[in-house]
């Protein structure tokens, strides 16, 4: 099974990461990972003025988009009990079975 975890908070995706090593250690599944894979930095430029009258300055925005990917060797049980894991706003996960 392949997770994949992102999230704009870095220390909110790794405290779903340390929640998941730990499930994967009470059900004694092999589990490799967390893999901190680059960061997406998002950069926006804004002029201030709205109108554009005066000088030409900025505001520049950036939001980073934070990924882990973790891989775990699970069971059907293993499987349930990280779907019912609860994941706080602002965090995706995907999951991925393979074969």
């Amino acid at each position: 099974m392949k997770i994949s975890l992102s999230g704009t908070d870095a220390q909110k995706v790794d405290s779903v990461c340390h929640e998941i090593k730990d499930l994967a250690t009470r059900t004694g599944v092999e589990m490799r990972g967390p893999i901190p894979l680059t960061t997406k930095k998002l950069l926006v430029p804004i002029r201030k003025a709205p109108n554009g009258a005066g000088t030409a300055t900025w505001d520049r925005w950036e939001m980073r988009v934070h990924r882990r990917l973790i891989y775990i060797d699970a069971d059907e049980r293993t499987i349930r009990q990280v779907m019912r894991i609860q994941l706080p706003d602002g965090i995706n996960i995907e999951v991925k079975l393979q074969s």
